[in-house]
């Protein structure tokens, strides 16, 4: 049976805003969710669950603790979405129990790369969605990201994501083709929410999608764009989602998530520099970012007396 239409979402990942001794700044972290909160349009927020928020360069007992201090900052407002992805599945286990214990919504699992090498079978990342999904009562948002994570086809995409655990799909190949049809397939049909990336946001609205997982700022245009088509504005969310055309496109060569917080230095909401040694902004390309923000739909600071 097809199911009704479900609230469209925006999934939104806080970054990670590092000290100098490279330890997460719980106090600027808080006021990052704030804003994350109150000007993206956010109807999640996922705390440690995407490579943008440089998790992975933590130990296990400060990823808890960053877990932890992203749903503290949320303090209720949102539903909150635990990374909990590892090639252990016992870990993950562990991480999902932690979830439970906190009050989040949902668990999000990268499909993971057999961690000996080599792609692994469909068979196999079932057996791991099962293996984790019947030890925690939280439904999971499967995340798939070839390259961090497994390359999957659609065939066993769509075969995930009808496992009874399974309640969201967020992929990120940004390949038309592909997200067309399983939009028809995944989420029309009713086995998930199908959610993509910034650049597919509108394309996957106007499909039957249900939205899309993007990190700040960027995560602004897109909770603009799902307004304007929610109130049938399409004039005005194709010129909202033009502007991802050109950003971050133009300085994708330093890394997402490097991307992203020399965004927010240029609007004023910044967050410091990612975790060395990776994605530093030369002054050039930061200044020609912040240019190109000038032209853009994305608050400053100052405009909310932040």
């Amino acid at each position: 049976m097809v199911k009704p239409p479900q609230p469209r979402a925006l999934v939104v990942p806080p970054l990670t805003p590092f000290s100098a001794s490279l330890e997460v700044d719980h106090a600027l972290l808080g006021k990052h969710v704030d804003y994350v909160v109150k000007y993206t349009g956010a109807t999640m927020i996922v705390a440690a669950g995407v490579e943008t928020q440089e998790y992975h360069y933590l130990p296990f007992d400060e990823r808890k603790a960053l877990i932890r201090a992203t749903a503290d900052a949320v303090e209720g407002r949102l539903p909150v979405v635990v990374g909990v992805s590892h090639p252990s599945f016992r870990t993950a286990v562990e991480l999902a129990q932690l979830a439970e214990s906190i009050g989040a919504a949902a668990i999000q699992l990268l499909a993971p790369l057999r961690p000996f090498g080599g792609a692994p079978t469909t068979a196999e990342l079932v057996r791991y969605v099962e293996l984790i999904g019947k030890e925690t009562r939280l439904p999971v948002m499967l995340y798939l990201n070839a390259g961090p994570g497994a390359d999957l086809s659609p065939d066993a995409t769509l075969e995930l994501a009808k496992l009874e655990r399974v309640k969201y799909l967020k992929e990120s190949s940004r390949d038309l083709a592909r997200v067309g049809r399983l939009i028809e397939q995944i989420d029309k049909a009713g086995h998930a929410q199908y959610l993509t990336t910034a650049q597919m946001l509108l394309i996957s609205l106007q499909l039957g999608g249900s939205g899309a997982t993007m990190p700040p700022p960027v995560a602004e245009l897109g909770g603009k764009i799902i307004a304007a088509f929610s109130r049938g504005d399409l004039p005005e969310a194709a010129r909202l989602q033009q502007q991802l055309s050109l950003f971050p496109a133009l300085w994708m060569h330093r890394g997402l998530g490097p991307t992203m917080k020399a965004a927010l230095a240029a609007l004023g909401r910044g967050i410091g520099e990612p975790h060395p040694p990776f994605g530093t902004f030369t002054a050039d390309e930061a200044a020609q970012l912040a240019g190109h923000l000038s032209s853009t739909d994305l608050s400053h600071a100052t405009s909310h007396h932040a």
